[in-house]
């Protein structure tokens, strides 16, 4: 009865720490953590992995940024990333996954969130991804690159918070078009953000999108 009780507390443990990180992490990623700031917040310890089949995004913007939060074991961490901002995006079939390890008495659990599957794609207004890792082939239209952050105008511009170099190197396009994207990400935000087709489950073990 005891052991009952322990493990019941601790998947109660686990779904606080899971449920804020649906949360931002919904808000896509496909392209896609914020802290320090790439994004007013501070990061988890969590990193998470997200694929689609094709993104596609206006008013487009790349600047790197520094995102700060905590390890799992409660220490302070710092991630440098790649800020990915779009004024609007559309993703069709996304996955995004995240792995929450050594949980007592149950190991690692994983959490897989899919959605746009269909004829409906997910979209997104104000995107910003903070991107670790990425792999994807990809056209832009009417980009720059090279341009003083501060001053990029193509995209929603740098985000109130984050932590990033205003006169360092950015670059922007008018328009991205992202296809068989595999992307490692601390945070996503968005101004309104539309999953379409969303499904949403767990599962022991390690289970990622890729």
């Amino acid at each position: 009865m005891e052991s009952q009780v322990r493990g019941g507390t601790r998947w109660k443990r686990f779904a606080v720490v899971m449920v804020p990180s649906v949360a931002a992490t919904a808000a896509i990623g496909v392209a896609l953590a914020q802290g320090a700031l790439a994004a007013s917040f501070s990061v988890s310890g969590q990193s998470f992995k997200v694929t689609a089949d094709r993104l596609d995004g206006t008013g487009f913007l790349q600047y790197g940024a520094v995102d700060s939060g905590y390890t799992l074991k409660g220490e302070k961490a710092a991630h440098p990333v790649a800020v990915s901002a779009f004024d609007s995006a559309q993703i069709k079939n996304m996955c995004q996954s995240v792995v929450t390890p050594d949980i007592p008495l149950i190991g690692s659990v994983s959490l897989m969130l899919k959605a746009g599957g269909g004829d409906t794609p997910v979209k997104a207004e104000n995107l910003y991804i903070d991107v670790e890792d990425l792999q994807a082939d990809a056209t832009f239209r009417g980009i720059d690159i090279g341009v003083a952050a501060k001053d990029a105008n193509k995209g929603p511009g740098i985000k109130k918070g984050d932590t990033t170099n205003p006169y360092g190197f950015s670059q922007q396009a008018d328009s991205a078009t992202l296809t068989n994207v595999k992307q490692t990400a601390w945070a996503t935000t968005a101004g309104t953000f539309k999953l379409s087709g969303l499904k949403m489950s767990l599962s022991k073990g390690v289970k990622e999108c890729y």
